[in-house]
């Protein structure tokens, strides 16, 4: 890559000209839509120091965002998560045709959101082009937080640390201010991402949390959060409801337990979590509201009833 200035440069006037604005690189405080019933509590991501909702929107999943041809369902699960406040959008380069529709209907709002995207590329050459491709789908000159997707092995972690490899493209790109924060995330092996936080400051993690993995002979809370939280690093949590699994017969009542059990771990910050309709965000986000910290005993709980089902409720640990 040459030319940095050239290339910054580049990408602005793309998304300019595309989106007719150019975003601001700070985020906004709260919410002004109107149409917003209520508001969600907030949290300080780490040590980023911009305040985030508890409840992001998803952009993978067995849900429209990461299908294609199902724009319209999209983008209308996008419109409606604005209007009920949601500031927190997580993509990705891989999840199908998701930063598309998230470009069609987020610039308008650029300023006032919090937007992470990940690249799976391991080398520096391969994550600037997957930077760039993912600022031109989604229609922006900026990501506020970019993320290292998926990393399950040390392998991987000495590859992306090499003289060549991914994180030189996470530097550059925060050196010319393309990217406002770095991060790192996985769903195979805790003590890789506990790895990654040892060997570099990133800003953030996103690791699976939630009841079921709790079980797992080697869970990722107790393993990644005291680093996470020794290093002020903020915290998101992905695998909430295990794609609905913890709400099998014998498991979890519902939502509201799935994300107070997440959101109650110490060191959470806030999570991420797909909605397969309107109908489904709108709920996920009244329970978001909602929100209470769960007692010991509540947590003690909830842990009790995935006991019997971690196994088929830990099923994303097996990806790579």
């Amino acid at each position: 890559m040459t030319g940095r200035t050239t290339r910054r440069n580049f990408l602005i006037t793309s998304a300019a000209v595309a989106g007719g604005i150019v975003g601001s690189t700070a985020l906004q405080q709260g919410n002004t839509n109107p149409a917003t019933p209520a508001t969600m509590p907030e949290r300080v991501l780490g040590r980023t120091e911009v305040k985030v909702p508890i409840f992001g929107l998803g952009g993978a999943g067995q849900t429209p965002l990461s299908w294609n041809g199902k724009e319209r369902d999209a983008v209308a699960i996008i419109e409606r998560a604005l209007q009920l406040g949601i500031r927190y959008f997580d993509t990705a380069a891989s999840y199908g045709p998701s930063e598309d529709y998230l470009g069609k209907v987020l610039p308008r709002d650029r300023t006032k959101l919090f937007l992470a995207s990940k690249t799976d590329e391991r080398s520096r050459d391969g994550a600037w082009r997957e930077l760039e491709r993912s600022l031109k789908r989604l229609n922006t000159d900026y990501l506020d937080l970019w993320q290292l997707h998926h990393v399950s092995f040390r392998e991987e972690l000495d590859t992306i640390f090499s003289a060549s490899g991914a994180i030189k493209a996470l530097e550059e790109a925060m050196q010319q201010k393309l990217v406002r924060f770095i991060g790192i995330t996985g769903h195979h092996d805790p003590a890789v991402i506990a790895e990654g936080l040892r060997r570099y400051p990133f800003h953030t993690t996103l690791i699976p949390v939630n009841a079921a993995d709790k079980h797992h002979p080697r869970p990722f809370m107790p393993v990644v959060l005291p680093v996470a939280r020794e290093k002020n690093v903020g915290v998101i949590a992905m695998k909430v409801p295990a794609y609905g699994r913890l709400f099998k017969a014998g498991g979890l009542a519902g939502m509201q337990q799935a994300l107070g059990y997440s959101l109650s771990q110490p060191g959470v910050h806030c999570c991420a979590i797909a909605a397969e309709s309107v109908k489904q965000l709108e709920e996920n986000v009244k329970i978001a509201q909602a929100y209470q910290e769960l007692s010991p005993g509540e947590l003690a709980s909830i842990e009790k009833r995935t006991a019997r089902i971690w196994e088929e409720s830990t099923f994303f640990r097996a990806w790579t």
